[in-house]
């Protein structure tokens, strides 16, 4: 179908995400900014995220792809934003995307020129046993290289929606995706979602070989503990075709 925001791409639901957040040199990420976009900044903060989520019921234009609806995604990310004629985009640039199957990793290359790889993943999330709506820890773990790697979170008290203005809200709340292409040029597309209800993190933990899995540039921010971590509960989204920008 079309819409606002152009034909339908992607349908699927977005479960169960667990995002650790770390403040960040800007310099770090001047160079893999698109075209066409500039940082976002919280408080005059930088961030990138590690996070890791449940794709459920994924169609592709509407077709279920057989063993390809459900699987797990962690990704590495960062906050831009892009001045359009309505006003600013506020979006996401992906570093790296994890995925469990190599049709997945090879369709996101080909449509987005997104670096998906595909390596072998998991998951293991606790409820309560008295609420099982409440989730008391999330973890997603892959292998690369042969070594276990992985998110884990674990939850602290209820779920509430985000505080306006607030870090969990900037880093959630981001609805545009930008995609540098081999050429140079930028494509944009959009992601549609309700907002998500979060559970703050009592305790949130990334064990990963940074330096060969994102590059020496991010060893010391993701080497450091996060300087927040949270438990957002989730979706359905909608992905719209991309357009290029730049």
């Amino acid at each position: 179908m079309a819409g606002t925001f152009g034909r339908t791409f992607l349908t699927a639901e977005w479960r169960c995400l667990a995002m650790l957040n770390y403040e960040i040199d800007p310099a770090v990420l001047s160079p893999l900014v698109p075209k066409g976009t500039e940082l976002d900044r919280w408080n005059g903060k930088t961030f990138v995220s590690m996070v890791g989520f449940l794709f459920l019921n994924t169609r592709v234009m509407g077709l279920s792809i057989p063993f390809h609806c459900d699987f797990e995604e962690i990704n590495l990310r960062f906050y831009v934003r892009h001045r359009a004629a309505d006003g600013w985009r506020r979006g996401v640039v992906f570093v790296k995307e994890i995925v469990p199957r190599a049709a997945i990793a090879w369709t996101a290359r080909w449509l987005y020129d997104e670096n998906y790889v595909a390596l072998p993943t998991g998951n293991v999330i606790l409820r309560s046993e008295h609420n099982p709506a409440n989730i008391e820890s999330v973890k997603y773990f892959w292998t690369f290289e042969s070594k276990p790697h992985y998110i884990e979170l674990v939850t602290r008290g209820e779920p509430s929606h985000f505080t306006e203005g607030s870090e969990a809200e900037f880093i959630a709340q981001h609805y545009w995706g930008y995609s540098s292409q081999r050429d140079g040029g930028t494509v944009e597309y959009r992601v549609d979602h309700p907002v998500w209800r979060v559970w703050q993190a009592q305790r949130g933990r990334l064990e990963c070989d940074v330096g060969d899995l994102y590059g020496e540039r991010f060893v010391s921010t993701l080497s450091a503990p996060p300087s927040s971590a949270f438990l957002a509960d989730g979706s359905e989204i909608t992905v719209y075709k991309g357009r290029r920008i730049a």
